[in-house]
């Protein structure tokens, strides 16, 4: 059991979300990206490719990640762009979670990567310097791609050494999703910007009221690791080193180990069956009594619609921040993914102006209704929101009302090495959790392991 736990851990590593923040990522690429964005203004931004513009047949394939409400409306997208655009075909490719990194690491090896990718933070700079993404610039610069109506930090955050070659998807940001239902029944209160004490101190008294456990992320403990070490100003994932300190990962991992040992945290044994990252098997909406089920999950705002379809009968779900000691150091928004061209690409010109209609046409977005998160082109963005139904408009509250008056700048992207460390970490949590090590000694090995797995990449 234990063996598959942890294959389940490592795959859902490569899909991991992180990050580009609140007030931005820095000043360095300011320049080039206020450039290209002042050389674009005077595009339209809310206009697709014309119609009839191909020269002859373009064939090209869009690889995506996500769940089924995603798949089902970039979809529709495309289609619709098919229909506006004879002589184009666009292959949509969507992939789970767990496998989408794998395939394209796979893809790309074999000079078979994808004409446009959904891409991530945490991968920008593997892809970018290994040059397999299409510098963006000189298509912003020409109008190609409509950049005057966008939130120029989004726009930032996907600059890689003075060349724009991600565009974010949508803004988004952490959110603990939860069942109010059982919290109401158990008497629990669950505030925004909720400290770690006051967390732990909710999930105790809903597991003595109901029955119902709390899930910590199991598998996937690198995100909420980073944002709870964020409290104590510390970036986890230095360049070929961890940054925390024994003492401070030893009071994280204890919430860990006193949830097994008290019976509020669900156990290892649930997750032994499901894949680890799907929401559509998460404890919250699949568990099947109080022992195999979660009051909470830990995800991203974006992921808040569909976690909502999924939701059973009497079941109201909610929305709030990650809890922190210091929720206001700890949260951030970010890009929820990105796009990018490949740079081997056969068709550049129509690539991007197929990523110029997923960004800032009305109506495409019309059908992608910012599941992605927030729309960077605030008009696009303006128009969503009035059409948007009560769960979607939960999403763009959440994000402009309660995260970004009360967040912080966002790390930076993760370094070389980081998938190993993150392996590490994970592994360490399920020894933890199985009551193989305590608290101390998950500190110590994963300093020594996780160390050696940055410091082995960064070649220090």
């Amino acid at each position: 059991m234990t063996r598959r736990v942890t294959a389940a851990a490592m795959a859902a590593l490569m899909g991991a979300s992180v990050l580009a923040g609140c007030g931005g990522t820095g000043t360095a690429q300011t320049s080039a990206a206020s450039k290209t964005s002042a050389a674009a203004a005077s595009s339209t931004a809310t206009t697709a490719a014309p119609a009839g513009s191909t020269s002859g047949d373009v064939s090209m394939v869009f690889a995506w990640w996500g769940n089924q409400t995603r798949n089902e409306r970039t979809t529709n997208a495309i289609e619709q762009y098919q229909k506006d655009n004879p002589g184009v075909k666009i292959d949509g490719q969507f992939s789970e979670w767990n496998d989408y990194w794998q395939k394209m690491a796979t893809a790309a090896a074999g000079g078979q990567a994808p004409d446009i990718m959904q891409q991530d933070y945490q991968y920008i700079n593997q892809y970018a310097k290994s040059g397999q993404l299409l510098d963006l610039t000189p298509y912003i610069e020409n109008g190609t791609l409509d950049s005057s109506k966008w939130d120029k930090n989004m726009l930032e955050s996907g600059t890689v050494d003075g060349k724009i070659i991600a565009i974010c998807a949508g803004m988004n940001a952490p959110a603990l999703v939860y069942n109010k239902t059982i919290t109401d029944e158990a008497g629990v209160t669950i505030k925004d910007n909720m400290t770690l004490d006051e967390f732990v101190a909710a999930a105790k008294t809903i597991y003595e009221k109901t029955g119902y456990k709390t899930d910590l992320s199991y598998g996937t403990v690198q995100e909420p690791m980073n944002y709870l070490l964020r409290s104590d100003g510390v970036v986890l994932f230095g360049d070929g080193k961890l940054n925390a300190t024994k003492e401070q990962l030893t009071k994280y991992f204890k919430v860990y180990e006193d949830g097994i040992k008290e019976g509020w945290e669900l156990g290892p044994d649930v997750y032994a069956d499901i894949t680890i990252g799907s929401i559509e098997q998460a404890p919250i909406v699949a568990g099947t009594s109080p022992d195999k089920s979660a009051w909470n999950t830990l995800l991203w705002s974006n992921q808040y619609t569909a976690m909502n379809k999924l939701a059973k009968e009497g079941m109201d779900l909610e929305m709030t921040t990650w809890p922190s000691p210091d929720p206001k150091k700890s949260d951030f928004i970010k890009p929820g993914q990105f796009f990018s061209v490949t740079s081997g690409t056969k068709n550049p010109q129509e690539a991007v102006k197929f990523l110029n209609y997923l960004i800032n046409s009305t109506e495409c977005n019309d059908i992608l209704m910012g599941e992605r998160g927030v729309p960077i082109n605030s008009d696009v963005a303006d128009k969503i929101k009035s059409q948007l139904d009560e769960t979607d408009q939960k999403i763009y509250n959440y994000i402009y009302n309660v995260v970004q008056p009360n967040c912080s700048v966002i790390n930076p992207p993760y370094p070389d090495g980081y998938a190993e460390a993150g392996k590490v970490l994970n592994n360490v949590v399920e020894e933890l959790c199985y009551g193989q090590i305590d608290a101390s000694q998950a500190a110590d090995e994963f300093l020594a392991q996780g160390g050696a797995a940055l410091a082995a990449k960064s070649g220090s």
